[in-house]
């Protein structure tokens, strides 16, 4: 939030509403199925992002122009979002709520792959950390607690990658 409101990251506005939208939606669903604690770092990764949202409208040099790409991607996520409503089953949810973080994550990956000054890897770094947060609160292991997490830590641990590509390929 801190480098967005500065305007030393440009974040994609529609990557980050989606993104906080399916992890909120994966909450609800969780909190259904009676994950409690473990569904936390769901829940932040759905805030955080959100968080992001709302500061990119603080700097006006805080945002990217969005491409065809990014409203395609969009489309995509909401998609996703419509047919986990259209079954109203909460694993369903679960999962469809990963599609359309996925579709939501795709042009923020493809940003950083190509522009990573435009992005901060604290961001990505926390996701991560928050996201392996959520194992040591599991109960059951079931779908509905461990799905969610394993692909935030999947999500993010691409999107470091993407940041640190080239530093990373560099020192092979």
């Amino acid at each position: 939030m801190r480098d967005t409101i500065r305007g030393r990251t440009k974040p994609n506005r529609v990557t980050r509403l989606m993104r906080s939208i399916a992890p909120l939606i994966a909450t609800a669903a969780a909190l259904t199925e009676g994950v409690r604690w473990a569904v936390v770092p769901v829940f932040m990764s759905g805030f955080g992002p959100f968080l992001i949202f709302l500061s990119s409208f603080v700097n006006r040099k805080s945002y990217r122009k969005l491409e065809k790409f990014d409203y395609i991607c969009g489309l995509f996520s909401v998609l996703a979002l419509v047919g986990w409503r259209i079954t109203n089953e909460p694993l369903v949810a679960i999962g469809f709520s990963i599609i359309s973080d996925f579709f939501a994550l795709l042009p923020t990956l493809k940003k950083t792959w190509r522009h990573p000054e435009t992005e901060s890897p604290v961001a990505f770094i926390t996701g991560l950390l928050s996201a392996t947060t959520g194992f040591f609160a599991l109960k059951t292991f079931s779908i509905a607690e461990i799905a969610f997490p394993i692909y935030l830590c999947l999500a993010c641990t691409s999107l470091i990658f993407a940041f640190y590509r080239k530093r990373i390929i560099k020192n092979i």
